[in-house]
Formats: structure tokens, C-alpha cells, sequence
């Protein structure tokens, strides 16, 4: 079953290889709700996995996106005792309205190493 919803881009992190055929990559968004008067804010962390985790680099810190996700979950004992976790994976996200390219929001926007095999015609 597929979810969204929407929030400001307010973290993107480093891509994580986990294991040697799997990596992960997470980013924030922070929400807002207002119910009598009052605005709640909330904090989402999500993962995108293996070749999804280059879709946060199209996004700067700032943005107002929507993120389209499933909810993951998993299971494993240790030393007897049932463990859970859940995953929010990313599979897609839409600009809802870009940030202002300020350099605060560069700075504290995951850049890509630059590559020397940039085939750009430009």
C-alpha cells in the first residue's frame, strides 16, 4: 500500500552502503498541522534504497515536496527477545514549490562528489 504526503526538504544525508549489494540513503521533512488554532509541527525521517537513493539530489534544502512511500517492517530475535523496526521508503518525490537558492540552503545540501567522467556537451 502506497502513502504521501507533503513537508518542507529540512535534512538529506549521505548514502549509506550497508552491505555489499545494499545502501540506503535518508532524508527529513518536517510537517505542519494546525488543529483549533494551534500549529503542530512534526519531523519524518525516510530511506530510499539502492538505485532510489540519487532521488534526493534533485531537491535543496528548503523545497516544499510531496514524498510518495511505503511502510516497511521487520522482525528479528536476539538473545530471545522479538525485536521490530519500521521503514518509510521512499520510492518518489515532486517539487511542490522549489526554495530560494540561498547559500544557507546549499551548504547544508548534500552535494555528489564531483565525477571526471561528466560526458555533458557543456
Amino acid at each position: 500500500m502506497a502513502f504521501e504526503t507533503e513537508g518542507k526538504l529540512i535534512a538529506v544525508y549521505p548514502i549509506m552502503q550497508r552491505s555489499e549489494t545494499f545502501k540506503t540513503r535518508e532524508f527529513v521533512i518536517e510537517t505542519s498541522e494546525e488543529n483549533n488554532g494551534r500549529v503542530f509541527t512534526g519531523y519524518i525521517k525516510f530511506q530510499c534504497t539502492q538505485d532510489r537513493t540519487a532521488i534526493p539530489d534533485k531537491f535543496v534544502i528548503g523545497d516544499r515536496v510531496k514524498v510518495h512511500f511505503n511502510i516497511r517492517g521487520s522482525k528479528w530475535t536476539k538473545n530471545g527477545v522479538d525485536n521490530y523496526i519500521t521503514n518509510l521508503d521512499a520510492w518518489r518525490i515532486e517539487h511542490l514549490q522549489a526554495a530560494y537558492q540561498t547559500a544557507d540552503a546549499v551548504a547544508n545540501t548534500y552535494q555528489p562528489a564531483a565525477s571526471d567522467n561528466d560526458d555533458l556537451p557543456f
